[in-house]
């Protein structure tokens, strides 16, 4: 399920997202010699509708036709069948960023095939480039704490958060072996998202390594901790227009409220009736619904102080993955 080049397909630089299924049949990792070792890791299109990641490196690629990379770059593109439709993924697919642990389906098997082969390579660092459906700033995520990890995330920008959960994504994998991130880089097909990847990618091409870079780089990270994954259980109910007959409404403008530190008391929804729960699982799994929120005058309310991050108005991604992540100010290591 996975094909191996070393080389660019011709022609593959010309295409949009949207086309790549022209000339790749399946998910793709392609080998690409510079000047330094080992090779920095790029992966793009882990969702098919997070379009940023290929406009990103198909820049980068485009500057380098004609003259060696100075860094060799080892590129996975992921879900080609669902960029096709610009969708996160097919239906009858898993999540590309939810299969890089042990499993027994294809794309499981495809995703450890890539493991085996960068770990036996080697691998400078790893970025993971997504987008995000609501309105965030852009920001990177890290699974380690130690120094090369936040030098890596600050060489991104400022806001950084850690997480442990969930486990099945590929920067976690990646991180046992090498310093990883997610970069979220806003909403797709936005200039600033593009070029903001595409700076961070060539800073990493061009570092000799993370202890050429002064421990005080990363002295003003603001850095934040998930320590909760919100979702909308299957038989709840729910929308963003105030239609009545819903278990719960949302405010049409929720997604403002990402990485804002919202107090005690703060309006998570309209609740029909006391049924009409939101879910919250930490890190571990455990259910916590009962510690974040309440049901106070019809109204969702947070029990405790948190910042919500990936708050989305798409009722599909709702569905398919989580309405946002709670997060906690973490102090500096």
């Amino acid at each position: 399920m996975l094909d191996v080049f070393d080389r660019l397909p011709d022609g593959l630089l010309d295409l949009e997202s949207d086309q790549l299924y022209k000339i790749l049949e399946r998910p793709t990792l392609i080998h690409l010699e510079g000047d330094r070792q080992p090779a920095l890791f790029v992966s793009v299109l882990l969702h098919g509708n997070e379009t940023t990641s290929w406009l990103a490196i198909r820049e980068l690629l485009r500057k380098h036709e004609d003259k060696r990379l100075p860094r060799s770059l080892s590129v996975f593109i992921g879900n080609i069948s669902a960029a096709r439709y610009r969708l996160r993924h097919l239906p009858n697919q898993p999540d590309y960023n939810r299969i890089w642990q042990t499993g027994d389906s294809p794309e499981h098997h495809m995703a450890q095939q890539v493991i085996d082969e960068m770990r036996s390579r080697g691998v400078f660092a790893s970025i993971d480039v997504h987008n995000n459906t609501g309105r965030n700033p852009h920001y990177g995520c890290i699974t380690h704490l130690e120094k090369d990890f936040r030098k890596l995330a600050r060489l991104f920008g400022k806001t950084v958060v850690y997480y442990t959960s969930p486990k099945t994504v590929q920067s976690f994998a990646f991180g046992h072996f090498c310093p990883s991130i997610v970069v979220e880089c806003g909403q797709p097909d936005v200039p600033d998202g593009t070029a903001h990847a595409l700076e961070f990618m060539e800073t990493c091409l061009n570092l000799d390594s993370f202890d050429s870079l002064s421990d005080s780089l990363i002295a003003d990270i603001d850095l934040f901790h998930t320590v909760a994954i919100v979702k909308v259980p299957e038989e709840i109910n729910f929308s963003f227009d105030g239609n009545p007959n819903d278990d719960i409404t949302f405010p049409t403008e929720m997604d403002c409220l990402n990485f804002c530190e919202l107090p005690i008391g703060a309006n998570f929804g309209k609740a029909k009736s006391e049924r009409a729960y939101l879910s919250a699982l930490s890190e571990d799994g455990q259910e916590k619904g009962d510690r974040y929120f309440q049901i106070e005058n019809g109204e969702i309310k947070l029990k405790i102080a948190a910042m919500p991050s990936m708050l989305t108005l798409d009722t599909d991604i709702i569905r398919q993955d989580c309405l946002c992540y709670l997060m906690e100010r973490l102090p500096l290591p």
